[in-house]
């Protein structure tokens, strides 16, 4: 039998039980052991790509058909309580099946939406798309929901844990057919018994509450909170009032957009020659990089443990109509290098508003070494520069 009834499980609850089961063990065996996976050469990253894809996509599985467990569920009528004297036995049985729905929800979903959020590693494989509708790329969004993630993952690992002691229990101690009734099909049970719905589903909803609420405002754990981009100038004849400073890079042959949000600028420029100097202190420690942000902060890319300050200093001369070049020495990761940045300058009375681009190459930075196949992470980096001022008194 396919459906319900008020003393068994139909076929369709049961098939829908062991297959999420099986995809969620699956999943966190998949992310358990990509973990511990090095990530050092081209090959290695390769793997966890392929990990993390497979990780990925079991994950929204789960949650499709997590959705129409539910729903199947909602439809059907729900087998009697063996034991519906044993009230606290009951409601915590309740609970935790009401709180293991929520997690095979709101898991995969928020990694789902962390996933979407940012440009990154490991692409989520077909039919499922890399995007959600409503869903901006940001790194502050990304994050919150990657925390959410994390979170809801301890309450699926609880849950679970609680739900299978507890058919150990109904199988080895009171040896009723609690676990039959989902193995076998097995009729049991008092039909008209009561369950106690609205207690447990209520605590559950409380519980969930909680878990989304602390996962969308905390840091990501081992991460420090999204920082708001901020320019300051130090000294010099301009006041940077506003600006941004990022960077893309090829990685996995995806585009990945990182940004560098702190950082100080000492400009000194005169607009009638249209020369000058400019001094850019650059906080390394404060990069974000979507997925990928703490190894690109890791000794084979920026080290910023070692390395936690990036400096630019350049000469300013005007090309032929409004262009600009600023001149001069980036050091990066211990690293000197000439750079030339061109960008254009617009005044407006007090005001000067500049943009500009360069493409820098990572390996004159001794970065990333152990990647040397271009197509796992892009040699050129292409730097963006944008900056709004106001002529200092």
């Amino acid at each position: 039998m396919l459906t319900n009834t008020p003393q068994s499980y139909g076929g369709v609850a049961r098939t829908l039980h062991w297959l999420i089961a099986l995809l969620i063990l699956t999943a966190i065996g998949l992310g358990l052991y990509a973990e511990d996976l090095p990530r050092d050469s081209d090959a290695a990253v390769a793997t966890l790509k392929t990990i993390y894809s497979l990780h990925k996509t079991i994950g929204v599985t789960v949650f499709f058909a997590a959705l129409l467990r539910i729903l199947w569920a909602l439809s059907q009528p729900k087998p009697a309580p063996l034991h519906p004297e044993r009230r606290l036995e009951t409601f915590a049985a309740e609970a935790v099946h009401w709180a293991l729905y929520g997690a095979m929800l709101v898991m995969p979903l928020s990694g789902w939406i962390s996933h979407a959020a940012q440009a990154g590693f490991a692409p989520i494989l077909w039919p499922f798309g890399q995007t959600l509708p409503f869903v901006p790329h940001s790194d502050a969004l990304a994050h919150g929901f990657e925390t959410l993630h994390k979170l809801s993952a301890l309450v699926l690992y609880a849950a679970l844990a609680l739900h299978i002691a507890g058919a150990l229990k109904h199988a080895l101690i009171d040896r009723d057919a609690t676990l039959a009734r989902m193995t076998r099909g097995t009729a049991a049970g008092t039909p008209g018994a009561a369950h106690a719905l609205g207690a447990p589903l209520l605590a559950a909803l409380m519980l969930w509450a909680a878990v989304i609420g602390a996962g969308l405002t905390l840091p990501t754990p081992g991460r420090p909170a999204p920082q708001t981009q901020t320019a300051t100038v130090q000294t010099g004849s301009w006041q940077v009032t506003e600006g941004t400073l990022g960077f893309t890079v090829q990685q996995m042959g995806a585009a990945v957009t990182g940004q560098l949000p702190v950082w100080s600028a000492a400009i000194d420029y005169d607009p009638t020659p249209g020369t000058g100097t400019v001094t850019v202190q650059i906080d390394t420690t404060a990069l974000t990089l979507g997925s990928v942000t703490d190894q690109a902060k890791g000794a084979d890319f920026f080290d910023t443990a070692t390395h936690p300050t990036a400096t630019f200093t350049a000469a300013i001369t005007r090309q032929e109509g409004a262009d600009h070049l600023a001149t001069g020495t980036l050091t990066l990761r211990g690293a000197e290098v000439p750079v030339t940045l061109p960008f254009t300058l617009t005044l407006d009375g007090e005001t000067a508003t500049m943009q500009g681009q360069v493409t820098l190459d990572r390996r004159a930075f001794g970065m990333g070494t152990s990647y040397p196949d271009e197509g796992t992470v892009g040699f050129a980096v292409t730097v963006d520069v944008a900056l709004t001022a106001s002529r200092r008194d």
